[in-house]
């Protein structure tokens, strides 16, 4: 029973996640600064590993239905980020190249990419902060302190993760030619190239962690509290919404530049990926390439998991008796 209960605690955690428009490379997990008691490394990995798995089939089922229903978006935008055009435009390219199964390309890297983000996301958060509050020298730090280190090791994660980031990506941008484009760089450039956009990476989610969390602490006591079911998850899929698109119009420029030095076909610096951009588009570019893509797919993502939500909530949380 008490198995149970974690699994489902678990999977909470993931679909008040996602019905809050986050996904894995929005934003980090809360951190939990202030702990009764610190946890081992073999608790730290066993909680790190639950919420991997995010509620076993349920949380799989979910996880399935999101990349199943929103990758096409995703694929749009990481087009657009290296290319521009309008969504539309995008969309019909990339249908012309290869229909509905065109936009479903890097669905591999995709399905490894999410568990593998939260796992990393909550084995460093909680890892640092047992580090920092087993020190004496450390133990007082302010909580604004304690929340950025825990913020860049799990930067640090992510970083790590690069290579199936780096897979995904051009697979989503070139299509069926990806993978050949991408054993040409490494032809090139060794295995380092699969590393390349990692620091772009990081700092966009670093960028649009802390306004993600602003706008949502603030909306939180701002907002009236809702006593229904439907208006709870109406409430936090508006404030998910609002958190989101205030982090993604902070962090949209950082992510346009990565993803076009991670794609490129030739080996390129941060500062040459940013004029190929405004080469191309303009500044403006750079803060509103792929953007509008990117708001529809967080939107439609709430409002999916918002209705996602209220039949697990029945059909696992609260049975009929």
């Amino acid at each position: 029973m008490a198995k149970n209960n974690e699994s489902n605690e678990e999977l909470k955690v993931l679909l008040q996640r996602q019905a809050s428009g986050r996904t894995d490379e929005t934003t980090f997990d809360k951190t939990p600064v202030n702990v009764a008691a610190e946890p081992t490394t073999r608790e730290i990995l066993e909680k790190a590993g639950k919420r991997a798995l995010g509620g076993g089939l349920p949380g799989a089922m979910a996880m399935g239905i999101q990349v199943g229903s929103l990758m096409w978006l995703r694929t749009t935008m990481n087009y657009q980020y290296r290319y521009g055009t309008s969504t539309t435009t995008a969309i019909k390219h990339l249908y012309a190249e290869g229909g509905i199964r065109r936009f479903y390309r890097g669905v591999g890297p995709a399905l490894f990419q999410g568990p593998l983000s939260r796992f990393g996301d909550t084995a460093a958060n909680a890892g640092m902060l047992t580090l920092l509050n087993s020190n004496e020298s450390t133990k007082d730090l302010p909580v604004a302190a304690k929340t950025f280190a825990a913020s860049v090791a799990a930067g640090f994660w992510r970083m790590f993760l690069m290579p199936i980031d780096c897979l995904k990506t051009t697979l989503q941008v070139e299509g069926k030619p990806g993978l050949g484009l991408l054993k040409g760089k490494i032809a090139k450039g060794g295995p380092k190239v699969l590393y390349y956009g990692a620091f772009g990476a990081a700092g966009a989610t670093m960028v649009g962690h802390y306004p993600w969390f602003f706008t949502h602490n603030l909306l939180d006591e701002k907002l009236p509290k809702a006593e229904s079911l439907w208006g709870k998850l109406g409430r936090n899929a508006l404030m998910g919404f609002c958190s989101s698109f205030v982090s993604d119009c902070c962090s949209n420029s950082i992510r346009v530049v990565k993803t076009t030095k991670q794609t490129s076909a030739e080996v390129i610096s941060y500062p040459e990926a940013a004029r190929l951009v405004i080469k191309s588009d303009g500044v403006s570019g750079l803060f509103i390439r792929g953007l509008q893509t990117r708001i529809l797919a967080n939107g439609f993502q709430g409002m999916l998991f918002t209705i996602l939500w209220k039949g697990i909530q029945e059909r696992f949380f609260d049975p009929p008796k």
